[in-house]
This record gives C-alpha cells, structure tokens and sequence, in this order.
C-alpha cells in the first residue's frame, strides 16, 4: 500500500483522484481549507473511509504551506506521490498576506513550495511521483518572466493562466533535474464540470456551461492520466498529458534554460526553499 498526498483534494478532480488511488488500494492524505468539505470527503468513501485522512490547511499562504508540510511529516515519514489539484478561479486582481495574486499562489506558488518542502519524505519512496494539473497546453508557453511572481500591475485570471501553467511545467523540468529519482509530470483533466467557476461572473460561467455541453469531460476522466502517471510513471524527461482521455499521447516538456533559471530563483527568494 502506497501513501498519496492530494493538494485540493477535496473536491472536484482532486477528490476523484482520491477515489481511484483508494479503489487501487492506496492510502490518501487530502489538504484542503474546508472541514467541512473535508470531513464529506473522507465519509463518501464508505469502507474504504479507514484508509483516508483529512487536514484542514491554507494552501494560499507560505505559512499555511508550511503548516501543511508540517501536518504531513507528522503522519507520515515516506510519500509515494503527490497531486496537486488546488486551484481557484479569480478574475479581479486579489492578492494573499504575501503579496502574491491569489491565482498564483494556489495555481503554482503553493505547488513548488509543498513540494519542496516535502522532499525527504517523496525521496523515501522507492519510486516518488509528483503530477499536477494545468492546462491543455501541448508545449510549454512563452511568457516573460520579469514580473514574475508578483506581478506588481494588475493582475487577473485571463493574464495569469500562461505564465502559471509554464511556471509548473518548467519546476516538472527542474524537480526531475534536482532529483533524478523522482518522476514528475503534467496533465490538462479536460472540460469537467466542477465547482471552480461558481465565483466568476456570469458571462465566464455561461461559457463554462457552454463549453461542458459541448465537450464536457466525464469527472472519472478527468482524473485518470494524472492517476496513472502517479503510479506507473517513469522515463528521463518530465512529461504532459494534454489529452485527459488518451494516456499513451504523453509529450517531454521542453523548456527556456533562461526563463527557468529566473522562475525557479524567484520562487526560492519568495519561499525560503
């Protein structure tokens, strides 16, 4: 039995991620800001329920980031993968205690940190995978930089999926050059219907509702590439999985030397590690 970590994991594509790896007999630690939600979680997996645990953490913040590292350690001295599935849908420029658009915290800045910081136990495994989702980009973005990871001007969802979504793709790059022993990857979970888009203005959720009725993709689907990279996962490049629907199309991410040198040095200025 494997030890799974699910950033986000209790709801959505994160929560069905979870169901699979208990089906297959795993053992899940979920993180999540809700109680609520999170106690839900853990009862809708009936009897597989003993081998789930939820703890309630800020994954916005580098402290709450750091609380949940923390949380982890003490529960577990050895993590087989990690999935980050947080995210949250902001179009207006909101930022955390640490400056930093909300969007990107959740969306890569709480991805880098956790992991990082959760280095000695993901190396104990025998074969330690980290997957997050992004998404459906076939090659890794351009994007400048430079503003990077503050963005000092206004900042919103619309300027932020680009850069967020090369950010992750370009730490899967590095965390495997760092650390050869650990697998890492990407994967799009498609057009799922899920509870993201319930705070965004109508317009965006009427053509979320259009875009789900046109090709949406079943939740089960959605989660499945990134479940099974998390456990069979392997190969000397990190790899994408633009297409929730077929594992065999998977792509090497390729990357911009110089851009990554500049987000992995800020990232580390931003979290200590």
């Amino acid at each position: 039995m494997k030890t799974f970590v699910i950033a986000g994991g209790t709801s959505g594509i994160g929560l069905e991620a979870a169901r699979q790896l208990l089906w297959e007999g795993h053992r899940v630690i979920l993180l999540g800001r809700s109680e609520e939600k999170g106690r839900a979680a853990v009862d809708s997996f009936g009897a597989a329920r003993g081998r789930a645990q939820f703890h309630s953490v800020d994954l916005s913040t580098h402290d709450g980031v750091r609380a949940a590292a923390r949380r982890v350690a003490e529960v577990t001295d050895q993590i087989d993968g990690l999935l980050h599935s947080a995210a949250d849908f902001v179009t207006e420029n909101v930022r955390t205690k640490d400056g930093l658009p909300l969007f990107v915290a959740l969306g890569y800045m709480s991805r880098y940190h956790l992991t990082q910081l959760l280095l000695p136990q993901l190396l104990k495994a025998e074969h330690p995978r980290v997957m997050m989702f992004i998404a459906g980009f076939r090659e890794t973005p351009k994007f400048d930089p430079q503003p990077f990871p503050n963005f000092p001007k206004k900042f919103s969802f619309f300027r932020g999926v680009v850069p967020i979504n090369a950010a992750g793709m370009h730490y899967a790059d590095y965390l495997m050059k760092t650390n050869p022993k650990i697998f890492a990857g990407t994967a799009c979970p498609g057009a799922v219907r899920t509870t993201l888009f319930d705070k965004a203005p109508w317009y965006l959720r009427a053509m979320a509702a259009l875009s789900h009725a046109l090709a949406a993709t079943p939740l089960e689907t959605s989660a499945r590439n990134a479940v099974r990279a998390l456990l069979t996962g392997e190969g000397p490049a990190a790899l994408n999985w633009p297409k929730p629907d077929d594992f065999n199309q998977c792509l090497a991410i390729t990357v911009d030397p110089t851009v990554q040198t500049t987000i992995m040095a800020r990232s580390r200025e931003a979290t200590g590690v």
